[in-house]
């Protein structure tokens, strides 16, 4: 980013008086929008405050502590192996020329597309004692399983594996970025000084790129805090796994709510260091471009052990799991599958998704719009407050959204009773309502920050233009400013839907009763100890969310050629 990026320019006439004539019904609307997004937070305090006194010395005494010492632990690892293998892939590939590194630009965010409860339920049918590897393995040599050590995939170590294997990317993808931009002429001047490779990667690269190590890094712990298949799974009790059978299981909503207010401290503790991670952006930034540093050509056996180390994290995080799924599908028979029943939940799926990706597009346009309207603190907060939904865990989001949801489907149920003297039944709660509603909240900030990224490429000039030739504010969105966004729109649409059909907990928690989604039919066979069946669905799942990773790495390849970034 440079400076002239950030800068603030003073405002036209006619943006100061299309600002001064922001009418009562948009700021109602983005009040509506920041109030939405906090409406659960502060229904989830209330649960967890009016429950049983006796309910928080239990869970102190029984239930927190080992939630708390795996959920520290699992984000640790996590923190420590995604970010190990996302900054050695990113810097390897960014600053270093050998064998497969063009093909590996692209093929290494590709675990993106592959859920972490996905992968979970792969990694125990290949590594565990009757899965295809240990099988193998016995039938080779003739062994008993009393005979031989194998690493246990059901166990903290294990899921710190397969969330790393999936995580990485988004480490992977914020250090490249920063790497690309760094200015040659520094690692020449170290280099005269006389430091290698290594010293000019941990002193000179890492700290400059510590800003987007930050974000990479906390968004990754988010994903992780947030899994509830791929820990409850592999037998690690973190506190999402507490929250999901502190209420379903043991039916206490209170006790849920509380631990789930646990969880919160948790996201409020990464976000601060994530904001600490920032702290010193400013020496990342340039007044104007630099002169990018050209890759160093690795020949013989260290460009090999390059590609090497780069390979194995996408086999990990995609083709073992991808290629697991397709031999499944193919063996099985699963294709048969494809009857008037899995049609019913794929359309159930896909349903829910685009009513949600809808919503939130429409919420975001609202929100971004008003913000580049006028910079009032009312535009501000509700664009801050709408970012944290993406930081709130599904089950946390799924409990602060029950008791609004219930209370108004009450309210509702009581005006028709009245009116009519019918019951008219649950209108939210049973029609799926919750899950959209949870979807809207919880990836608003992605459409959000889509939009962001998409106003900063417009010139506020072609604004101020239309407004000056009588351009009213409904005009100048409809005329000027969404088919100028069309590009974004298209972005932010796919990577809401796609996270709304990967989403897990707040759908397994929120949907009725007989309503099921893809993700909710792969966790169902998982849970009966038969994932093979749900490989069809799984498959789906990878397939649809491959689009975004693929558009994602092309937008950013693009974006690096047309800066001049591009290695000869």
């Amino acid at each position: 980013m440079s400076a002239t990026a950030t800068a603030t320019t003073a405002p036209s006439p006619a943006r100061r008086r299309l600002a001064r004539q922001l009418p009562g019904w948009l700021k109602a609307a983005v009040a509506a929008t920041g109030l939405l997004v906090l409406m659960p937070l502060v229904a989830l305090i209330g649960i967890a405050a009016e429950g049983d006194a006796e309910i928080w010395p239990h869970l102190i005494a029984n239930v927190l502590p080992s939630s708390l010492r795996d959920t520290l632990a699992l984000l640790t690892g996590v923190a420590l192996v995604a970010g190990s293998m996302g900054i050695t892939t990113a810097w390897l590939v960014t600053a270093h020329r050998f064998p497969g590194r063009d093909m590996l630009v692209w093929l290494l965010p590709l675990p993106l597309a592959v859920p972490t409860y996905i992968t979970a339920y792969i990694y125990v049918e290949v590594f565990d004692a009757a899965g295809l590897v240990q099988m193998a393995l016995r039938d080779a040599t003739g062994w008993s399983r009393a005979d031989y050590w194998f690493p246990e995939i059901r166990s903290l170590s294990g899921c710190i594996l397969v969330m790393s294997a999936v995580l990485y990317p988004y480490v992977y993808i914020a250090a490249r970025t920063m790497f690309l931009t760094q200015s040659a002429s520094m690692m020449e001047v170290a280099r005269t000084l006389g430091a290698g490779r290594f010293k000019l990667f941990r002193v000179i690269a890492i700290p400059l790129a510590r800003p987007a190590l930050a974000v990479g890094l906390s968004l990754a712990l988010l994903e992780a805090l947030n899994d509830i298949g791929a820990s409850e799974y592999l037998g690690v009790r973190t506190l999402t796994v507490s929250v999901f059978t502190t209420w379903l299981n043991r039916g206490s909503l209170a006790g849920a709510a509380q631990i789930a207010c646990v969880m919160l401290a948790f996201v409020i503790a990464l976000i601060l260091i994530e904001r600490y991670g920032r702290r010193d952006r400013r020496y990342a930034l340039s007044t104007k471009r630099p002169r990018v540093a050209q890759p160093v050509p690795l020949s013989g056996g260290r460009g090999w052990f390059a590609a090497v180390l780069c390979v194995m994290p996408v086999i990990l995080g995609f083709f073992l799991p991808a290629t697991f799924l397709l031999r499944e599908t193919l063996r099985g028979g699963l294709v048969r599958q494809l009857d008037t029943t899995f049609l019913a939940h794929l359309t159930t799926t896909i349903g829910l998704s685009t009513v949600a990706t809808l919503a939130a597009l429409a919420l975001a346009i609202l929100l971004v719009s008003a913000s580049r309207l006028t910079k009032i603190a009312l535009t501000r907060s509700a664009l801050f407050v709408a970012g944290l939904g993406y930081a709130v865990p599904g089950t946390v989001l799924a409990i602060g959204l029950m008791t609004p949801l219930i209370a108004f489907d009450n309210m509702v149920g009581t005006i028709w009773r009245n009116l009519t003297g019918q019951r008219i039944g649950l209108l939210l709660m049973g029609a799926a309502g919750g899950i959209i509603l949870a979807y809207v909240i919880r990836f608003l900030p992605i459409a959000t920050g889509a939009l962001s990224a998409g106003f900063e490429r417009v010139s506020p000039g072609l604004e101020d233009a239309a407004r000056t030739l009588g351009a009213n504010r409904r005009e100048l969105i409809r005329r000027v400013q969404v088919p100028l966004l069309r590009p974004a729109l298209a972005s932010a649409a796919l990577l809401v839907f796609v996270d709304c059909i990967k989403e897990l907990p707040a759908t397994l928690l929120l949907r009725p009763l007989n309503t099921e989604t893809l993700a909710t039919l792969v966790y169902g066979h998982a849970a009966r100890g038969a994932f093979e069946d749900g490989s069809l669905a799984a498959l789906v799942i990878v397939l649809v969310g491959l689009l975004p990773v693929i558009q994602l790495t092309r937008s950013a390849e693009s974006r690096r050629k047309a800066a001049g970034t591009a290695s000869p």
